[in-house]
């Protein structure tokens, strides 16, 4: 992985801090004289902590987790059967974003090598922040521990992506080149091992509330790490713990409780929220991407369009059909609020509902299955779901899932693929499915520069 390690530390720690008070806003600092300054960031609380702000900075701006044209939420939504892409650029960028929609992604995309490096440049943050703050004497001990547990939280964030697109990848938890620089694919076990580890301590390092942000839900708190949690068992087939997990947060009445309303559920700190991220007014960055009128870079994929119930109010409360005769995702619909009305949502209480139904469904649970479907569906003005055994509730709960969370963080391209279920589905879509699409290959540069990579392409590559 060439360009992590092209990253110096020092200039991470040191030149990206933000202000304590903002997160938009960085600390002026003279440039680092000698390799003791780096030590100085975890000199005290202040620095520590604005270190950690400006990861979430880089998340919600950079790439995979921005909700713009490079984030997860669009591209997975392409890769599925939720957006068509109708990017334009110049030719060599247009053919590469209609790889994604075509699922005829090349090795030498320049995406796909663009969300590698944004992982990675993720994880080396978080890890440099869980060394920086295990040598340090002068963060309070609180302090170490909360961004220490945001950091394993982060880094377990991106290995979950990582795992999910591509199966087996290198597991990164030093910033040591020497180590970083040649290290090989590890097993999706071993990486899910990890970022369960990662959770785990993360719910024990981190507030129970947010206080701590001032009451604002961007940051990771104890909850934010249970709802990750909760994902990871039901991805890994954990019915009985991803139950347990999304039914502590479900139980949890003082923090969090569904939005009657849909046209609030975005709303920034609203109780649905679990995490989100902060907006800085521009429209691209947002947890779902938008388009106005005639789609400049995507629109809603006809599939997704003609796949709501009759009277289903998230259709015409999260779409519209625009004069040229496109569909438009509304789900973060106000790019013009000053200040901000909307926080681009990460996680939320709606999908650990999901979660319970479905890991109630695989074990035989069939009433208690349905009472949480029934929740979600009644919400979005439907009565109660037909599905009276297993097989039909976890058909039910797919539907559920794919118009409840459409075109946020890729869940439905991971869902097809976690259910074996992408054939089915998008053989019947997509004019050049082939099974092999279901992972992304490895990025062509990283597989020159790092010896153990060169011959472990995934297959169809």
């Amino acid at each position: 992985m060439k360009i992590l390690f092209k990253i110096n530390r020092l200039q991470f720690l040191l030149l990206a801090l933000i202000s304590v008070t903002s997160c938009d806003e960085f600390v002026k600092i003279d440039p680092p004289q000698t390799m003791l300054v780096r030590s100085s960031v975890f000199d005290s609380d202040a620095s520590a902590n604005a270190a950690m702000q400006n990861i979430y900075y880089q998340l919600k701006n950079s790439g995979f987790a921005s909700g713009t044209l490079f984030s997860v939420s669009f591209l997975g939504s392409l890769l599925s059967d939720e957006q068509v892409n109708y990017y334009q650029s110049s030719p060599a960028s247009t053919a590469e974003f209609q790889q994604f929609n075509d699922n005829t992604l090349k090795p030498n995309n320049s995406q796909v090598q663009f969300l590698w490096t944004d992982f990675y440049k993720r994880i080396y943050d978080a890890n440099a922040v869980i060394e920086g703050l295990n040598s340090s004497s002068g963060v309070s001990v609180g302090m170490k521990n909360q961004l220490t547990g945001e950091a394993k939280f982060i880094r377990a964030f991106c290995h979950y992506y990582l795992v999910n697109i591509w199966g087996d990848v290198p597991l990164v938890t030093t910033t040591d080149y020497r180590i970083n620089s040649q290290i090989a694919r590890s097993s999706k076990t071993l990486v899910y091992q990890q970022i369960v580890e990662d959770l785990k301590a993360a719910q024990t390092l981190l507030p129970a509330d947010y206080a701590f942000t001032n009451n604002e839900r961007v940051r990771a708190n104890k909850w934010a790490a249970t709802a990750l949690l909760s994902r990871v068992y039901l991805f890994t087939g954990d019915w009985t713990n991803a139950e347990a997990q999304a039914t502590v947060i479900i139980n949890n009445l003082m923090l969090y409780s569904l939005k009657t309303a849909l046209s609030d559920v975005f709303l920034k700190n609203n109780n649905e929220a679990i995490l989100q991220w902060w907006s800085n007014l521009r429209p691209n960055d947002r947890g779902t991407f938008r388009f106005v009128d005639v789609p400049s870079y995507g629109a809603i994929n006809p599939a997704l369009a003609n796949g709501f119930e009759s009277g289903d109010l998230r259709k015409t409360t999260w779409t519209s059909l625009t004069s040229s005769g496109y569909y438009r995702t509304l789900k973060y619909n106000s790019s013009t609020d000053n200040p901000p009305t909307q926080y681009s949502t990460v996680l939320r209480l709606s999908e650990q509902y999901l979660i319970r139904s479905e890991a109630r469904a695989q074990q035989t649970n069939i009433v208690g299955s349905q009472a949480d479907i029934n929740l979600i569906r009644h919400r979005a003005g439907l009565g109660d779901t037909p599905a009276n055994d297993k097989q039909s509730l976890l058909l039910a709960i797919e539907q559920e899932r794919r118009v409840e969370l459409f075109n946020e963080w890729g869940h439905r391209w991971f869902d097809l693929k976690r259910t074996n279920r992408a054939d089915a589905v998008l053989g019947s879509v997509k004019q050049n499915w082939v099974s092999s699409a279901v992972l992304f290959p490895l990025p062509e540069p990283e597989m020159i520069n790092n010896a153990s990579l060169r011959d472990a392409q995934n297959p169809g590559y």
